[in-house]
């Protein structure tokens, strides 16, 4: 009894972290409780996946917490309790998570619980960087906005308030000042926006708490059964230089090991997440012989899915449809356009889009992909329609 009760006692520090770290997690995330991580996760890491029976592709989030909730609840992933309910599904977000929007963190923490539900439930959540993840670990914040730059002085005050509480316990270590190395001031920063550009600074950098937390779990380019993932696009060298690669670079550049720039292959237009090459509206614009020679290095893949760039009309595809672009600017900040997702049934033995475009609706018959709905649609499922439909780009800088 006694060597229990002194094992009991030394467990405590540990008990009381745990209970700071769940305290902050839920004030942050809007009173969200994280299930705990899987006893036997899947390599969270891990490039290429088999084909799964059911995958679904959301495209850009940008800060709207409430239009991904709507992306989510289209392909019958969650409940009315925001809870998994998408089965065995496969889900990949191609990245954007950041910017434009002020409900970046509370998206972070919806995804990562959905992430741990999915788990338990024999799914799978797949989280991506895009350019914007990429731009704020770097501290470029040109997008934020001032209800963004408030979500992390938030979130510093919480994240602050937990150190301050573990600092009691003399079993723990003293806590590092999140904001070491970061200036009181920079030029031409008015003081009442001070406060927010630090936080997110210390928050995003590599090796930052939400860096560590949430990013370092994301990968740069996906292989999903005979789909390839990626938030820009890929050319002929960034197969070359190796799909694993880049991932683990990336991830590493994330986790403070790496130094402060990010790897070249993630900055310039030629980037993987800024790649504009196959987003064109029309095929003559788009350079299909270099996605089909990409296509062709990457054994077993059909076609590639990608975000970026708004495309104003709806989810579409060109280059017979290799090129699948699925980011509709959802977000109330970037283009507030109605939500739409990509489903992809067995070995591509059913491609479609799910959309809340009530102008579908209207006219479901006429918009249906060539391979028929073979199996019953789960509630809260939008119309279905075309996937080479081509509708108007709209470029976005960033």
């Amino acid at each position: 009894m006694e060597a229990n009760h002194e094992d009991s006692c030394k467990a405590l520090p540990e008990l009381l972290s745990s209970f700071v770290d769940t305290f902050v997690d839920f004030s942050v995330s809007g009173g969200l409780f994280l299930p705990a991580s899987p006893t036997s996760p899947s390599d969270p890491f891990r490039t290429r996946y088999p084909t799964p029976s059911r995958l679904i592709a959301i495209g850009d989030l940008h800060g709207d917490l409430e239009k991904s909730k709507q992306a989510f609840r289209l392909a019958g992933l969650i409940d009315a309790a925001d809870r998994w309910s998408g089965g065995s599904s496969t889900v990949v977000q191609v990245g954007d998570v950041f910017d434009r929007g002020g409900d970046e963190l509370k998206i972070l923490y919806i995804l990562e619980k959905l992430k741990r539900e999915a788990a338990k439930s024999g799914g799978n959540l797949i989280t991506m960087n895009g350019n914007h993840e990429i731009m704020n670990v770097e501290g470029d914040f040109r997008f934020a906005t001032r209800l963004g730059f408030k979500e992390f002085e938030d979130w510093a005050f919480w994240y602050q308030m937990g150190n301050k509480m573990k600092t009691l316990c003399a079993g723990l270590p003293n806590p590092k000042d999140i904001f070491e190395g970061i200036p009181r001031a920079f030029h031409g920063v008015k003081t009442d926006a001070l406060n927010g550009i630090r936080a997110r600074i210390a928050a995003l950098r590599p090796g930052g708490p939400v860096s560590t937390k949430f990013l370092t779990n994301n990968l740069t380019v996906v292989v999903a059964g005979d789909s390839v993932f990626v938030h820009g696009g890929l050319l002929p060298q960034h197969v070359d230089y190796g799909l694993e690669r880049m991932n683990k670079e990336v991830r590493d550049w994330i986790s403070g090991s790496m130094g402060r720039s990010a790897p070249s292959y993630c900055k310039g237009r030629d980037a993987v997440v800024w790649l504009r090459k196959y987003s064109e509206e029309v095929a003559s614009k788009c350079d299909c012989s270099t996605l089909e020679h990409v296509l062709a290095t990457i054994p077993g893949a059909r076609r590639m899915i990608m975000g970026h760039t708004i495309q104003e009309g709806g989810i579409n595809a060109i280059c017979e449809n290799r090129a699948v672009r699925i980011d509709v600017g959802m977000s109330h900040g970037c283009g507030n356009g109605l939500p739409e997702v990509l489903e992809i049934n067995g070995n591509s033995q059913e491609v479609r889009i799910l959309t809340s475009n009530p102008l579908y609706y209207k006219n479901k018959d006429s918009y249906k992909s060539g391979i028929e709905d073979s199996g019953s649609r789960k509630d809260g499922v939008g119309s279905l329609v075309s996937l080479n439909r081509l509708p108007q780009v709209v470029e976005v800088k960033a």
